[in-house]
C-alpha cells in the first residue's frame, strides 16, 4: 500500500473509532434528560442539561491545555485515555448518583478537549491541500453513522414504552459502555504516515510526538516535553487572535449553539409532545436516526464537492444556513413552546399547526444536513489555513464551540423553545457572513502562494 493509501486508511480507522465511541456517547446525550426524568429514586437530583453545560464548560477551558497534553503523550494515547473517560461517563448511568454524575461530567469535559485536539491533528497530518476536504467528509460521514446505529437501538428497545424502567436503563447503558470501549481500542490501529527515509520501527511512533520531535533521539527527556507543551500553549494563544480565526470564531460559535439544540434539546422536545401518542419516547431514537442520515449524506456529498472544488466552501455554508432556517421555522410551527421544560408527563399544548410526526422528523433530517454543511467546511478551512499548527488550531476551534455549547445548555434550562430558535437564527446569519469573509481571506492567501511558487 502506497503512502496515500496508508493515510486514507488512517482516516477511515479514525472515523470508525469515533463512530463506535459516539454511537454510545451521542445516544447517551440524546436520551439522558428523558432517562433522568424517569429515574426511580428520590436520592438523585441531577439534570441532563446541567451535566451537558458542565461538560462543555470544562471542555472549553481544557482546550487551553489540550495541545500540550497531546504533544507530550501523542494523539493515539490521548484518544485512548479520553475514550476510557467517555466510557466511564456512560457506565455511570447503570447506577447513577448525583455526585458521580457531576464528577463524571467534569472528567469527560477534560477528555473531550484532548480527544478532539488529537483528532484534528491526526486528520491534518494525514491530509494534503488536495485531500483535506475529502478526508474531512469521510471522517464526518463515519462519525455521524453513530447517530444512526445508537438511535435505532433506542427505538427498538423503547418502542411502546411510556416510562423508562430501571431495567430498561441498565440494559441500554451496559450495551453503550461496551460499544464505547470497542472504539477506544481501534485508535491503536492508526499508524504514523511513513516518510520515505523512515525505518519500519519509526512507523509505530506516537504521531504528534514524532512530528514535533522531528527525529530527535532523546524524545523522552523531561525538559524537551515541557518545552513542547509550553510551545503548543503559546501557539494556541497566537492562533486565537489571528484574523482568520477571529472571523471563523463566529461561525464556530454558531455550531456550538446548534450542536446543543439538535443533540440535547430537540430530542427532549419530541419526547415531551404527548400529542405524538404513546410512542413519543421512542421517537427520540427515530429523530436521532434522521439527524444522522442528514449528517451522513452531507458529509459524503460535501466531501466529494471539496475534492472537486471549483466554487469554494461558501455555497455549502449558504446551503447549510438555508437548511437550518427552514428547519427552525417548521419547528416553531410544529413543537409546543414549553416542550424543552415540560415535566415527565410531557406537554399537551400545540404550536401553530397540528403536531405532525412527519414534520418533526423532517426537521431532524434538516438539522443534521445543515450541521454537516457547517462542520465539514470548518474542518476543511481550518486544516488548510493552519496546517503547520493543526493541534493548536483545532484546540481553539473546540474551545470556542464548546464554550458556546455550554452557554446553550445552560439557557436551555430556562428559555422557551421560540426564544432558543430566535438565538439560533441570529447566530446562524452572523456566523455565515463571517465564514464568507474568512473564506475570502483563505482564497487570497492561496492565490498569493500560487503566485510566489511560479
Amino acid at each position: 500500500m502506497g503512502p496515500d493509501g496508508k493515510k486514507l486508511l488512517n482516516i477511515i480507522i479514525l472515523g470508525f473509532g469515533f463512530m463506535f465511541m459516539f454511537t454510545a456517547f451521542q445516544t447517551c446525550g440524546n436520551i439522558e434528560q428523558t432517562v433522568i426524568k424517569s429515574f426511580n429514586s428520590t436520592e438523585f437530583h441531577g439534570s441532563g442539561y446541567t451535566s451537558m453545560a458542565i461538560i462543555y464548560g470544562v471542555f472549553s477551558a481544557s482546550n487551553l491545555i489540550a495541545p500540550s497534553v497531546v504533544t507530550v503523550i501523542g494523539p493515539q494515547v490521548s484518544m485512548f485515555l479520553s475514550g476510557i473517560l467517555y466510557s466511564a461517563y456512560i457506565a455511570m448511568f447503570i447506577q447513577p448518583f448525583t455526585w458521580s454524575f457531576y464528577t463524571a461530567s467534569v472528567l469527560v469535559g477534560i477528555a473531550a478537549a484532548v480527544l478532539w485536539t488529537a483528532q484534528g491533528n491526526v486528520l491534518a497530518i494525514n491530509s494534503t491541500d488536495s485531500t483535506i476536504g475529502r478526508n474531512s467528509g469521510i471522517f464526518w460521514s463515519l462519525l455521524q453513522f453513530s447517530l444512526f446505529f445508537g438511535n435505532l437501538y433506542i427505538y427498538c428497545a423503547w418502542h411502546g414504552h411510556e416510562r423508562i424502567t430501571d431495567k430498561d436503563r441498565r440494559t441500554v447503558f451496559i450495551s453503550l459502555t461496551v460499544i464505547s470501549l470497542v472504539g477506544c481500542f481501534l485508535f491503536f490501529l492508526i499508524r504514523k504516515p511513513e516518510p520515505e527515509s523512515s525505518s519500519r520501527s519509526e512507523v509505530t511512533e506516537s504521531l504528534l510526538q514524532a512530528e514535533s520531535l522531528n527525529g530527535s533521539t532523546d524524545s523522552s527527556s523531561q525538559p524537551g516535553l515541557c518545552s513542547q507543551a509550553l510551545d503548543a500553549f503559546v501557539k494556541a494563544g497566537k492562533i486565537s487572535v489571528t484574523r482568520e480565526m477571529l472571523l471563523l470564531s463566529v461561525s464556530i460559535g454558531y455550531t456550538g449553539l446548534e450542536l446543543t439544540f439538535y443533540s440535547g434539546v430537540y430530542g427532549t422536545c419530541i419526547g415531551a409532545m404527548t400529542r405524538f401518542g404513546s410512542d413519543a419516547k421512542s421517537l427520540i431514537g427515530i429523530s436521532g436516526i434522521c439527524i444522522g442520515v442528514g449528517e451522513i449524506i452531507g458529509g459524503g456529498v460535501f466531501g466529494l464537492l471539496n475534492k472537486n472544488n471549483r466554487f469554494g466552501r461558501n455555497p455549502v455554508v449558504l446551503l447549510g444556513l438555508i437548511t437550518h432556517f427552514v428547519a427552525f421555522f417548521l419547528i416553531f410551527l410544529n413543537i409546543a413552546s414549553d416542550a424543552p421544560l415540560a415535566p415527565e408527563g410531557g406537554t399537551d399544548l400545540k404550536a401553530f399547526i397540528t403536531p405532525s410526526v412527519g414534520v418533526a422528523l423532517l426537521c431532524s433530517f434538516l438539522l443534521g444536513l445543515g450541521d454537516s454543511c457547517f462542520n465539514t467546511q470548518l474542518l476543511s478551512i481550518i486544516g488548510f489555513t493552519f496546517r503547520d499548527d493543526s493541534a493548536s488550531a483545532f484546540a481553539v476551534f473546540k474551545f470556542i464551540q464548546s464554550i458556546m455549547a455550554a452557554v446553550a445548555f445552560f439557557y436551555s434550562n430556562y428559555l422557551l423553545l421560540h426564544w432558543q430558535l430566535l438565538i439560533l437564527v441570529i447566530a446562524g446569519f452572523m456566523g455565515s457572513v463571517s465564514f464568507f469573509a474568512a473564506e475570502w481571506v483563505a482564497e487570497s492567501r492561496k492565490r498569493d502562494s500560487d503566485y510566489d511558487s511560479i
